[in-house]
């Protein structure tokens, strides 16, 4: 992210508190952002953000908005901003308790259906894995950690979007278009829709070569507080080895572990 140029903001004044520049970097001002929104009693109002991390409003509007569609802050009512998802994951590596509650319900998932498992946050028109569990399967497949995959085309995108109103999800699909990743892409924003009315009846997304050949996913929503998506869980597996009907017997134990880890994250 580039820094912010010059600007008259008193805040932005060349000296102050012995500091060389009040705003400093473009990384100095996301990380006091970051550290005031994590600060206790929050969910914090935009003001007080900019008064704590001292910020120009406008630098301060534009840094969560970037890191919010990171999933490192959630923008909540009354212009106020918390702790996103991805920040409470960071948090929870570096205070060693993933390994005791995310990791550890990860861990039984996949020895429960002996597959490849990933855990992925819903960051604005995409979703980004966080954590992925390998197989013992003899195969790989080819995601990995901090990849960004498109919502319309995979299992964990589409029950994100089937937990999103119809009209932010047309949004999106305005915004992002619904490109073809394969020749079983669903490409047409009807067929998209009903799709998600079958997602939510059942509670779970397949993904049957629709991103990416020879893969097939189950895929079930984390769901927030207030039922808003925050991310989402798949099994995947390879078609040659896993057929649909034996990947969707993997559903209650996929949707036991999307509803562990909503607390978590």
């Amino acid at each position: 992210m580039p820094d912010d140029g010059p600007t008259n903001d008193p805040a932005e004044s060349p000296v102050r508190g012995g500091r060389t520049s009040a705003a400093g970097t473009a990384l100095e001002k996301s990380m006091r952002i970051l550290e005031v929104v994590a600060a206790p009693g929050g969910p914090h109002r935009l003001t007080d953000v900019v008064a704590a991390a001292a910020v120009p409003k406008s630098s301060a509007f534009r840094i969560l908005a970037s890191l919010t569609e990171q999933g490192f802050v959630r923008p909540e009512s009354g212009s106020r901003y918390g702790v996103g998802p991805r920040l409470r994951a960071l948090s929870a590596l570096v205070g060693g308790g993933e390994p005791q509650s995310i990791g550890r319900i990860l861990g039984e998932l996949r020895t429960a259906v002996g597959q490849t498992v990933h855990l992925a946050l819903h960051s604005g028109e995409t979703l980004t894995y966080i954590r992925k569990l390998e197989s013992d399967q003899p195969f790989r497949t080819a995601s990995r950690v901090g990849m960004r995959m498109p919502l319309h085309s995979t299992a964990i995108g589409k029950s994100i979007l089937a937990h999103l109103p119809e009209a932010e999800v047309r949004a999106l699909i305005a915004s992002a278009g619904l490109p073809r990743r394969t020749p079983r892409t669903l490409t047409e924003a009807e067929a998209l829709l009903a799709e998600l009315e079958t997602v939510r009846s059942r509670g779970f997304a397949v993904d049957d070569e629709e991103n990416e050949p020879t893969i097939r996913c189950i895929g079930a929503a984390v769901l927030g507080p207030e039922g808003r998506p925050i991310g989402g869980v798949s099994v995947t597996t390879v078609t040659f080895l896993v057929s649909r009907e034996e990947i969707e017997a993997y559903a209650p134990a996929l949707l036991r572990a999307t509803e562990a880890l909503a607390p978590l994250l």
